[in-house]
């Protein structure tokens, strides 16, 4: 007889929904986690950076309130104050999942669980058995071979720089994604003169260049350097290489931020079979492995590496377990209609394909761009400010909605409705159709969809 229903080797996103979702069904569940529960979202990643984020637009929004008619003679900024509202903001939702697992009856051991068959994890001296093993095990930051980056105190992981005892005064950033953009954003507007390095053409590669090249240039004080590749970096100064020149870059802390990436080694997957990648390991479209009865959700899978994608794989994989003949009941991972954001300065968010994926697909489409200063709200809050922007994708024919991005405020809160639209195969005259509040930044995705041509 196993010793419980489910084992839940991770407890972040992924692997704690899982285990709520199992154990609210009558699921005995057992979840393993070698650190903290809550994952790197919760701990060293969404959550921790979100808080400072906060401190520091609240500190940029009286820096800058003259023009609205509010002066503050005096304004500075403590960062040991902004440290400690992270830190209260992360033991605080730790706790919550914490009460939430003891609550729904969940038994959580702490230390590194070792999958040694497709039902049997050991942790340390013990072993468990289950019917069914969820694999949630994350991922880790992605740590480019570049010289002088390893034992350098100079170069610090994300991780590393949410702690920094000081603000640095320069900021040197290896790579242009939503970390090293919202890293930026952060230090940018306390003073800190950042330097983003990018290899790629543009920042945030799965956007579409021209909305990722609004939001860059919208970034301020920010100095980005495109087709930069680093060959060294001594002490904290980085080598690198642009236009076949070799240029270096002062800094007095460099951030490494080329990614994340799955954690598939050391937990014991490969060593009984399981099939993997180095892009992570493999599952199909219901979270199912090529081992019965061994699932695998979150950032472990390498589909997509946000929280949110990981909350629902990991409900598809409970409600199988639970009910396996769910899956005729929708129980799917609809890969397209996964919404992200990018909580930089200025925000943006997006959900489904780009112009350029559409393209990689043969599917033609057409799209639109439509200011957001169209938005009574935008304008009352940002006046003519030409960098907020939504762009609307679809289908030339059929007129179904592909795809939808946004650069400006609210967007990360307003793209589930967007995302909805994807789930559901809206048209653009669905949209038209929709009824918006007003004055709303929303509206936006209306003014798009009026923009857009229809045969």
């Amino acid at each position: 007889m196993p010793d419980v229903d489910v084992i839940i080797l991770g407890g972040g996103p992924g692997g704690y929904i899982a285990a709520e979702r199992l154990s609210q069904a009558g699921k005995s569940v057992l979840v393993v986690e070698k650190e903290s529960l809550g994952g790197t979202c919760l701990n060293v990643g969404c959550i921790p950076t979100k808080a400072l984020l906060h401190c520091v637009k609240e500190f940029d929004q009286i820096a800058h309130a003259a023009r609205f008619g509010v002066r503050a003679d005096t304004i500075a900024y403590d960062w040991s104050a902004m440290q400690a509202w992270k830190d209260k903001t992360v033991a605080t939702l730790v706790g919550g999942v914490t009460g939430m697992l003891k609550r729904a009856g969940v038994r959580v051991v702490t230390g590194a669980g070792r999958l040694v068959s497709p039902d049997t994890v050991t942790v340390g001296d013990q072993t468990f058995r289950a019917s069914d093993v969820i694999i949630a095990t994350g991922s880790v930051p992605a740590i480019p071979p570049i010289p002088g980056v390893a034992g350098n105190p100079a170069v610090v992981d994300s991780t590393g720089l949410l702690s920094v005892a000081q603000v640095p005064q320069r900021l040197a950033i290896i790579g242009g994604g939503v970390i090293g953009v919202e890293f930026a954003s952060i230090f940018s507007r306390l003073g800190t003169e950042v330097t983003i390095l990018e290899m790629m053409d543009e920042v945030l590669p799965f956007m579409d260049q021209d909305m990722a090249a609004r939001l860059r240039s919208a970034l301020p004080d920010v100095a980005v350097t495109l087709g930069a590749r680093v060959l060294s970096v001594e002490g904290s100064t980085v080598v690198y290489v642009r236009d076949g020149v070799t240029e270096r870059l002062e800094a007095d802390l460099v951030l490494m931020a080329v990614g994340r990436k799955p954690l598939v080694d050391g937990w014991g997957g490969a060593e009984i079979g399981l099939e993997h990648t180095s892009k992570g390991v493999v599952v199909d479209d219901q979270m199912r492995t090529n081992l019965p009865h061994v699932w695998a959700v979150g950032d472990v899978t390498g589909r997509s590496l946000l929280a949110h994608a990981a909350y629902r794989m990991g409900e598809i994989a409970a409600a199988l377990i639970i009910d396996p003949t769910s899956a005729a009941r929708g129980q799917v991972m609809r890969w397209d209609a996964i919404p992200w954001a990018v909580y930089a300065v200025p925000e943006a968010a997006g959900v489904g394909l780009t112009q350029a994926e559409c393209e990689r697909r043969g599917i033609e489409v057409t799209s639109v761009e439509a200011p957001l200063a169209l938005s009574g709200r935008y304008v009352a809050e940002h006046g003519l400010d030409r960098s907020g922007t939504v762009k609307l994708i679809a289908e030339t024919e059929s007129q179904v909605v592909r795809g939808l991005q946004i650069v400006g405020p609210y967007a990360p809160e307003t793209i589930w409705g967007a995302a909805l639209a994807i789930e559901m195969e809206v048209t653009v005259s669905d949209l038209r159709q929709l009824i918006f509040p007003h004055p709303t930044v929303s509206e936006g995705i209306r003014e798009a969809a009026w923009a857009m041509k229809t045969q």
